[in-house]
């Protein structure tokens, strides 16, 4: 059993550094306090740099997933205000 639900997917395989954490970080904005995103990243600078930056916005990393190939998702939940 999954400790978690994910409310929501993101898929940001298909944008570069900035812009994967732009678009991470409107996800989880679209989402209710408390919630679960899951953000599908490829391997390398993403999940270098979208974990680190989700965590300084206070948010909550539950997950990170290697999907093995080359992808991993990053499981968060949406910290309260």
């Amino acid at each position: 059993m999954a400790e978690f639900v994910v409310d929501e997917t993101v898929d940001i395989t298909d944008v570069v550094c900035p812009v994967t954490f732009v678009k991470a970080k409107v996800a989880l904005e679209e989402l209710n306090d408390g919630q679960v995103l899951s953000i599908r990243m490829n391997d390398g600078e993403p999940v270098q740099n979208v974990p680190r930056s989700i965590k300084d916005e206070g948010h909550q990393i539950l997950k990170l997933i290697d999907n093995g190939d080359g992808t991993y998702n990053l499981i968060v939940r949406k910290a309260g205000e």
